[in-house]
């Protein structure tokens, strides 16, 4: 019986690191600016200016809308759970929205970042070589 080991192995240079899936360390506190200075794509402005950055929120659901009406009326009475529930939920976070206001002609724009854990804005920055503490 023959025994190979790995570390006898020839590694080359070029094989592709093997990334875990997981969010690095840095990745998972996200801290933005209160106003930042980007290009505001309106007809009155077309240039770049100051913008204010505030996060994106869902607005409450509509009663009124024709789904919300079908499943309320198909959920009353008697019989129960009329629609699956859904349970496999894999994501255990959200991709984070900036919603940018354009201080000049007021024009609101969304710009998606990538996912992470905490998010802030407006907060502390760390400088170079200081501790948090």
């Amino acid at each position: 019986m023959v025994k190979i080991f790995n570390w006898l192995l020839p590694t080359s240079p070029f094989t592709p690191k093997q990334s875990s899936g997981h969010l690095s360390p840095a990745a998972t506190m996200v801290n933005v600016p209160k106003t930042k200075k980007t290009y505001c794509k309106s007809k009155e402005c077309r240039k770049h200016t100051l913008h204010k950055v505030t996060q994106y929120k869902k607005g409450k659901d509509s009663l009124a809308a024709q789904g919300k009406r079908r499943y309320d009326r198909k959920q009353s009475g008697y019989g129960g759970q009329t629609k699956p529930v859904f349970h496999k939920k894999a994501k255990t976070t959200k991709k984070i929205v900036l919603r940018l206001q354009c201080q000049g002609c007021k024009h609101v724009s969304q710009h998606p970042i990538k996912r992470c854990k905490h998010f802030e804005i407006g907060g502390d920055k760390k400088g170079k070589g200081t501790s948090l503490f």
